[in-house]
């Protein structure tokens, strides 16, 4: 079974009562990348990129769609095999591991349907058929901020992610407070994400003002040599998301014991290939993650629900989805969506998801 075309489509998906606020930014819609995969005996396969605009990561739109049409002409006739398509794709490109996550995501999705297979399988087993979510909360006045948590504890939510920073760190500490008085005695989990946007002081600062609240801190600063000087001054779990750029700087970071856990991204780090990896090194190092994206529809959200059910229960953190923050699905039955704060995996070969491509259009580029 061989690769025989591969499509690039173009799709708006806009944030449901918008804007979405994180520090430095505000998220009123997003541009996401689809790529339909077909093989040479019919099979179609589905894949998604969605970078969470232009400054959130080293990843943009554009950017992903021109590096797809860069690799296309030198995959049509590959060997459906997920070895031979990274492979292949690192000859014909540098980098750009959130465009190759989308081919690998297709491929992965072609695999389980010609095997009969769900991803999950492929990915080495379904631990859970109910896998659990998070929720995020943005940038948010306390008040704000306390409202929505008790709102998403009596919807079922195990944890909480807190957006922080971009503002006077001693709202930073009243929004984790606020928040922590309503979900105290619940069992839920609380991590307050400063997405870079913290010097070294205030991240020092917040720690000490939270100490009594059993909360993990995520990607409080930006660079890796800031975290790991930071790291022994928190009094905090300390979480990498957006410097956990590969495989290699992930190996590092639980080999030297620089982070007590992670907030993956699937695209970011190349696709589920990689995931398997690094969910695998993480498991050897008995290191808690999430499994998710930056954003994106019912294909993304399905990649990473299927990966997210083959974690070690006792590590995984959660898989965050966009669908709480965007209206509509790709696929009118099959529309991964979270109820009680679980995800249900998807049934079905592959990733389980058939979207329509009418909502598409046509494609904006094809080989």
């Amino acid at each position: 079974m061989k690769i025989a075309e591969i499509h690039i489509c173009q799709y708006d998906l806009p944030v449901k009562n918008g804007p979405y606020t994180m520090a430095g930014s505000q998220i009123h819609a997003l541009d996401t990348t689809l790529v339909k995969l077909v093989t040479d005996n019919g099979l179609i396969g589905w894949g998604e990129t969605c970078p969470l605009g232009p400054v959130y990561d080293t990843a943009h739109a554009n950017g992903a769609r021109a590096a797809l049409a860069e690799m296309a002409p030198g995959l049509i006739g590959l060997e459906c095999q997920v070895l031979a398509l990274h492979r292949r794709m690192n000859r014909l490109l540098t980098g750009h591991s959130y465009a190759k996550a989308a081919l690998d995501i297709a491929l992965h999705d072609v695999l389980g349907k010609h095997l009969g297979l769900r991803v999950a399988d492929l990915l080495g087993g379904a631990v859970t058929e109910r896998v659990p979510s998070y929720y995020a909360i943005g940038i948010e006045s306390p008040e704000e901020a306390a409202r929505i948590a008790r709102e998403k504890r009596a919807e079922g939510y195990g944890r909480l992610q807190v957006k922080a920073g971009g503002r006077d760190v001693q709202e930073d500490i009243a929004v984790a407070r606020n928040v922590w008085e309503q979900i105290r005695g619940s069992g839920m989990r609380l991590a307050l994400d400063a997405n870079r946007s913290w010097t070294m002081r205030d991240a020092q600062f917040v720690s000490r003002g939270c100490a009594d609240i059993p909360l993990v801190i995520e990607q409080p600063c930006a660079s890796l040599q800031e975290l790991q000087a930071l790291r022994p001054l928190l009094c905090h779990p300390l979480y990498m998301d957006e410097s956990s750029e590969d495989l290699g700087i992930v190996t590092g970071a639980v080999g030297r014991r620089q982070a007590d856990g992670f907030g993956m991204k699937l695209t970011r780090i190349g696709g589920l290939h990689q995931m398997r990896a690094f969910r695998d090194i993480c498991e050897a190092g008995g290191v808690p993650h999430t499994c998710d994206d930056a954003w994106g529809g019912d294909i993304l959200a399905a990649a990473c629900t299927h990966i997210g059910a083959t974690v070690r229960p006792d590590l995984l953190e959660g898989v965050w989805i966009a669908a709480p923050y965007i209206d509509g699905h790709y696929d009118s039955e099959n529309g991964i969506c979270v109820e009680g704060g679980y995800i249900t995996l998807p049934q079905g070969p592959g990733l389980g998801i058939a979207p329509d491509e009418s909502l598409f259009g046509a494609p904006v580029a094809t080989f």
